[in-house]
């Protein structure tokens, strides 16, 4: 099986910025470019920092009310006045969350969850950017064809890995579902059987009514 990698859904062309880079700058890129955030590198093209639309926001909300109704808001503690971040450095997040490309949807997705972020520079063996993918880009593993998974699950799980006859199971693909039915001998196969499937770009969830011959 051939699962896809951060390198095959990445995008390659990077918009990103540099320290020095100033808050209209930034705000104009990703209007221009219609995105959400942007990665900060050093000069050698290390990741230092992510900036996003939610910082700019934040610095913004740190303004007073130039109608003098809103109450001024506290600044957290050790944090600069909202005036002075006036560029990336002073802005993004860091340190960065990255990627490798060799990761496969599922390690990148667990990292997002975890660190809760919505989006990962990658960073090549020397830790320069190389690209940058997105929950959409995972998302969009979801979106293959039925039959698409449909033939991987029969021509290369089956029988490719596993050197059974397809034709002995019956294997049904609807909306990402895999369901799976037959007689299957040795019984410790059904267990594998299950697992391969899941681990199928594309597929959503697995119900399994093997089973043994």
């Amino acid at each position: 099986m051939q699962h896809r990698t951060v390198h095959d859904l990445m995008t390659r062309a990077v918009v990103r910025v540099h320290r020095d880079t100033g808050f209209k700058k930034i705000a104009e890129l990703l209007a221009d470019h219609d995105i959400t955030a942007l990665p900060v590198v050093d000069d050698e093209e290390h990741p230092v920092g992510v900036v996003s639309e939610a910082d700019l926001l934040g610095k913004q909300a740190g303004q007073p009310d130039p109608s003098g109704l809103m109450p001024s808001r506290e600044p957290r503690p050790g944090s600069r006045p909202p005036g002075e971040a006036a560029g990336a450095d002073e802005l993004m997040t860091s340190p960065p969350v990255v990627a490798r490309p060799e990761w496969n949807v599922v390690e990148a997705a667990r990292v997002m969850a975890d660190k809760q972020v919505k989006r990962l520079p990658v960073v090549n063996d020397a830790d320069r950017l190389v690209g940058i993918v997105s929950r959409a880009d995972l998302v969009g593993v979801f979106l293959r064809r039925d039959e698409a998974i449909y033939e991987e699950i029969t021509q290369d799980v089956l029988e490719r890995i596993l050197g059974l006859a397809a034709r002995e199971l019956t294997v049904e693909v609807r909306d990402g579902c895999v369901t799976l039915r037959g007689a299957v001998e040795p019984v410790h196969l059904i267990p594998v059987i299950e697992r391969l499937c899941q681990s199928v770009d594309g597929v959503v969830k697995v119900r399994s009514h093997l089973t043994a011959r």
